[in-house]
């Protein structure tokens, strides 16, 4: 009773999952996806947190010349 029982099992699940298509929402969607970009643009806006260094260090590069 161990196998094909369990087999029969997994095929009926694998048989569900490929058939069934559940209802999609698409303007809830559409507001995650918008909230992920607002996220995404915020923290493109902030600041540089590299730009310290840079100033600092290639300001000393420009004196070697």
């Amino acid at each position: 009773m161990g196998r094909g029982r369990q087999k029969a099992k997994h095929t009926k699940v694998a048989r569900e999952l490929k058939y069934f298509s559940p209802d999609t929402n698409y303007s809830a969607l559409q507001r995650e996806l918008s909230a992920a970009e607002a996220a995404e643009a915020s923290r493109v806006r902030e600041e540089d947190p590299w730009a310290e260094y840079a100033s600092k260090y290639n300001a000393e590069d420009d004196d070697e010349d």
